[in-house]
């Protein structure tokens, strides 16, 4: 036969004012909140992180180089990457691969003839066909060839576009640009000039230079150069995320730089996860605080009926019923509290995602899966602990 708690109730004086009780409430109610909050606000970081970068082929490329110092300028062999640097950088397990740029060791000028009157001096670079974007099948040059096959970047077009009516230049679309034909003056050792007829056959939209085949530029660089090794000043990386802190967090120590627009949310990420996290512990301190405010609560409910409590176990009452049946009292109370946490929780995902970041599809405007889990894992640590204190004071009653 069951027993029935009910008519034993009264005599556990749990009434009277008790300010422990209610500090031990708000305080699990404020802990509950931020902590679900915290996780949620990480979890939508995560997704932002995740989604907001233009990513191609499921990788990021970028280029990075040293910051040049007042202490390292005019001189190049500091600026430059060696082997050791290299071969560092590929040992970095957030890097999946490293091309070095490598650029002209001497000088180039390109003209449009007549076609175009416009002529620059400017740059030349290569590096492996598997990081540029788009690769043409006459991306292609050997020795006696004349004609050099070019890849221009999209925002040099644009910037030429930019300046042209202002030096009485035609504007020019891309398909225009890729007709005509480029003259490419290489100076020698004696300045002697040496003429090259080149034609853009794509554009780039992930590397600003101008590139051309590698077999082309380490050919050049040694009949018109005059050094024997070369150095990189660039290097191009392949990488999982190029938001993710740790690759941040090794570049500044190795004082390269990389274009921040392309890290901006790596380095807030950083900065966020610091942030939420932070409120997150702080949260969990405060759980625990007023789960052991509560424990203050319980042991003066207990001393209260110290003697109705010990009649009961004289007449038979087993602590295990006992201690299950007083705790259960307030599991009613910390279910409220968790599902009122977990509704603010809910309202203030609903506003940060219609009102702060305008609806993006990456976000929902519901609280992730992982806050559900921890709000009903809060509710079962609650009772456990409650139940075990109950259970650890009667037990020293009987």
């Amino acid at each position: 036969m069951s027993l029935s708690y009910k008519p034993i109730q009264p005599l556990l004086q749990t009434s009277g004012k008790s300010s422990s009780r209610w500090f031990s409430y708000i305080g699990l109610g404020v802990g509950v909140l931020l902590l679900l909050c915290s996780v949620q606000m990480f979890v939508n970081i995560q997704k932002l992180l995740k989604e907001g970068s233009i990513r191609k082929d499921g990788h990021d490329y970028v280029s990075i180089t040293k910051i040049i110092t007042n202490e390292t300028m005019g001189q190049p062999e500091k600026n430059l990457f060696h082997e050791p640097d290299i071969e560092d950088v590929k040992k970095q397990p957030f890097i999946e691969g490293v091309s070095p740029l490598i650029s002209n060791d001497f000088r180039v000028k390109l003209s449009a003839g007549n076609m175009l009157p416009f002529s620059t001096d400017m740059f030349l670079e290569s590096l492996d066909n598997a990081f540029i974007d788009t690769i043409p099948p006459n991306f292609q040059w050997q020795p006696g060839q004349q004609e050099i096959p070019l890849i221009l970047s999209s925002d040099f077009l644009e910037i030429y576009n930019v300046f042209a009516p202002g030096q009485g230049l035609p504007q020019v679309s891309k398909e225009t640009a890729m007709g005509i034909p480029v003259q490419i003056t290489c100076y020698g050792r004696a300045f002697e000039e040496n003429q090259f007829s080149g034609r853009i056959v794509a554009f780039s939209d992930r590397v600003n230079s101008v590139l051309v085949p590698k077999s082309f530029l380490l050919w050049a660089n040694e009949q018109f150069g005059n050094k024997t090794t070369l150095q990189a000043s660039r290097l191009f990386l392949k990488l999982k995320d190029a938001n993710d802190p740790q690759l941040i967090q090794y570049l500044d120590a190795k004082g390269y730089k990389i274009n921040r627009d392309k890290t901006l949310l790596g380095r807030n990420k950083i900065i966020l996860q610091a942030i939420f996290s932070g409120l997150g512990v702080f949260g969990i301190l405060v759980v625990i605080l007023a789960l052991m405010l509560f424990s203050f609560y319980l042991q003066l409910v207990i001393a209260r009926s110290k003697e109705s409590l010990q009649l009961l176990l004289t007449l038979g009452y087993s602590p295990r019923w006992l201690s299950k049946n007083v705790s259960g009292k307030f599991i009613p109370v910390y279910v409220f509290i968790v599902l009122a946490a977990l509704g603010c929780t809910q309202i203030i995902q609903w506003a940060f995602h219609r009102f702060v970041m305008f609806g993006r599809p990456e976000l929902s405007s519901f609280v992730h899966w992982l806050v559900l889990l921890i709000a009903v894992s809060l509710i079962a640590l609650s009772a456990t602990v409650n139940y075990r204190m109950v259970k650890g004071l009667l037990n020293k009653l009987y």
